[in-house]
């Protein structure tokens, strides 16, 4: 048995019928199912049968998706495809039967050819780690390599990064920048090698996107559960609130920038955004990583905050309208005193925070909170880390719409 042979793997009361890829542990093997999914097996609890011998030509796929050509059209707009890591430009490596992730431009296009022809390329690789591993360090690698692509021509970046922090990464990249041209970042929630992968839909419209009239920050994920169109969220005012689903990320108060028609490729905005060309290209990637984002729970110590009492900087996920214990107030108080700034905001995903209503908000207004508005609490830590490397008013900075993390008003929306 050879890989590339197609087999039937009897496992107790399950069968499986496949094509076998090379393993990684001589223990295991890996079939390649009819479904687009690999199994691994235990080679000892399994009966095997050989159906067809040398039915897939394993080192002639790997040969032919290591073999591509990029033309440059000078009618076709520049598009810098930057990669960070995560999955959305994975492929199988038929080595080990696993799905590896190897980037540049060839790599994009041998992934999602469907990007072929919507724009000329460039690929550039800053990171090749887990979304969980995102540090400060690498947003300002991230800002800066944004920068000179756009300062060598590129009329639009999109971003490929994985969905846990991207997030984050957006709201960095909205305050260490002002771009003149749409920087859009994409992602995927299940692998290449899933029949179900959204990678392909989300790295078209995420390019489709990158040649709008919107020089916003965005982020551009599945839309719903289907695969008709992709949201575009402004990237201080979205956040993941699913685990798994294509369709985890929301916008967070407001309803989403605009949409992509996967079928059409047509680039609709609902809101407002600022247009291609507005601004200059301006790169302040100076950061103060030394700021804690805290939330406050029933029950939890008062006595947590002293651990924070050398911080340049505390972001507080109060309750409600920007609340913690009473007990919790000398504390801020002596935090503030001493010189950190501590920022309110609320663990409700919707309204905005206001210490004007009760004794508890106003005595925290007295020790020094400064209101985060209705800004989401990833999105204020990231500010704040911005803001005092890079702004002299720290309250007026963190009360003052710079990216569309505040909006004027708090309302319904439907």
């Amino acid at each position: 048995m050879n890989p590339g042979d197609r087999i039937r793997v009897d496992r107790g009361e399950q069968s499986y019928d496949g094509v076998v890829l090379p393993s990684s542990t001589p223990q295991h093997l890996v079939v390649k199912l009819d479904s687009g999914y690999n199994v691994g097996v235990d080679r000892d609890a399994a009966e095997i049968e050989i159906l067809d011998e040398d039915v897939y030509d394993v080192e002639s796929a790997q040969t032919e998706q290591s073999q591509s050509e990029i033309t440059f059209d000078e009618d076709l707009p520049t598009v810098s495809l930057i990669s960070t890591g995560g999955t959305i430009a994975s492929t199988v490596d038929y080595r080990t039967g696993a799905v590896t992730a190897q980037f540049d431009a060839e790599d994009v296009l041998r992934a999602v050819p469907e990007l072929a022809g919507m724009a000329n390329y460039r690929g550039r690789v800053v990171a090749n780690i887990l979304s969980e591993n995102m540090t400060p360090d690498v947003w300002q690698d991230l800002a800066q390599a944004i920068y000179e692509e756009i300062e060598a021509g590129a009329d639009g970046v999109v971003v490929m990064h994985g969905t846990d922090t991207m997030q984050f990464s957006a709201s960095a990249m909205a305050f260490m920048l002002d771009s003149p041209v749409p920087i859009v970042f994409t992602g995927s929630q299940r692998s290449a090698d899933r029949p179900s992968s959204d990678n392909v839909m989300n790295a078209v419209c995420a390019v489709e996107t990158a040649t709008s009239d919107a020089a916003e920050v965005m982020i551009c994920m599945h839309a719903d559960e289907s695969d008709d169109a992709c949201a575009l969220h402004r990237g201080t005012r979205v956040r993941k609130n699913h685990t798994s689903r294509r369709d985890a990320f929301e916008t967070v108060g407001a309803k989403p920038l605009g949409e992509v028609d996967y079928d059409t490729r047509e680039v609709s905005f609902r809101r407002e955004y600022r247009e291609r060309g507005t601004v200059d290209l301006a790169l302040h990637d100076d950061i103060e990583t030394d700021v804690e984002l805290v939330k406050f729970t029933p029950g939890c110590d008062p006595a947590v905050l002293e651990v924070f009492d050398d911080k340049a900087g505390i972001v507080l996920e109060g309750t409600g309208l920007g609340h913690v214990n009473t007990d919790w107030i000398e504390y801020v108080d002596d935090l503030t005193s001493s010189g950190t700034d501590v920022v309110m905001t609320s663990q409700c995903l919707e309204g905005r925070v206001c210490d004007r209503v009760y004794d508890t908000g106003r005595d925290l207004l007295d020790a020094g909170v400064i209101e985060g508005e209705d800004m989401l609490p990833g999105t204020a830590k990231v500010k704040l880390m911005w803001a005092l490397s890079n702004a002299e008013d720290i309250p007026e900075t963190m009360g003052t719409s710079l990216a569309g993390e505040i909006q004027d008003r708090s309302v319904p929306w439907t």
